[in-house]
């Protein structure tokens, strides 16, 4: 048995040495944003935080997840979509299938906890995502839309 932080509730799961957190979450915990592509931590559609950190799922050990870190899912990121990132893809109309979209939004809010304003190029390089319908343009925009929301945001509050 383990205890596993995710979204903000402690979930008591079984889990063996070596199985991915992406199959925990998905299967035992029932968060079935969080997607299976490629299974070796290539392409990120498996892609949640931990501690705030853009982790790929897939390939990281539920079992390597203390019960004081805190896991964040595609589900967790906001009770109502309400996110910038969120917000910037819905505005921007960004993904065309959708599938890679909930690692994508997840990686693109942990580089704007760590890079608040990114430019083009901060964006290519630690935006490592694979998107096959090619959206990556308007990945790009979303990340700028989604500063561009936060900054509003913080002026009004």
């Amino acid at each position: 048995m383990a205890k596993l932080t995710v979204n903000g509730e402690i979930i008591d799961v079984e889990v063996e040495v070596g199985t991915p957190l992406l199959w925990v979450i998905r299967e035992q915990i029932g968060l079935t944003g969080t997607k299976y592509a490629c299974g070796i931590a290539q392409c990120g559609a498996c892609t949640v935080h931990i501690d705030g950190r853009a982790v790929r799922s897939c390939v990281y050990p539920a079992s390597s997840v203390s019960a004081d870190q805190k896991i964040t899912t595609i589900e967790g990121l906001s009770d109502d979509g309400s996110h910038p990132v969120q917000q910037a893809w819905a505005e921007l109309d960004t993904p065309q299938c959708g599938y890679c979209q909930p690692g994508m939004i997840m990686a693109s809010a942990a580089l704007l906890s760590s890079t608040p304003n990114p430019s083009d190029e901060d964006i290519n390089t630690q935006i490592t995502n694979i998107c096959r319908c090619g959206t990556f343009q308007r990945v790009r925009e979303g990340i700028h839309l989604a500063v561009e929301i936060t900054n509003k945001s913080a002026t009004k509050a």
